[in-house]
């Protein structure tokens, strides 16, 4: 089953990593469900939208490669 996963947007080589592992990367502003999402944390607002739940991991990639934020992701799908 391919896992769908939100990028926010500026994050092309994590999504090309996503991509080439198998995964379909939307963008956060989807409306399809998601498995989890990944954020830079420079938005604390998110779609501008103060009740935003995700009810999905959501990994924060500020500082890191994109290597290291796909090992946090399929860590936190691991069930």
């Amino acid at each position: 089953m391919e896992r769908t996963i939100a990028v926010e947007e500026g994050l092309s080589d994590l999504k090309n990593l996503l991509e080439d592992r198998g995964y379909q990367v939307v963008g956060l502003k989807t409306n399809l469900p998601v498995d989890a999402a990944v954020v830079t944390g420079m938005d604390n607002n998110l779609m501008n939208q103060q009740n935003l739940v995700y009810e999905v991991p959501v990994v924060n990639a500020a500082g890191r490669n994109a290597g290291e934020v796909v090992e946090e992701l399929e860590r936190k799908l691991v069930h």
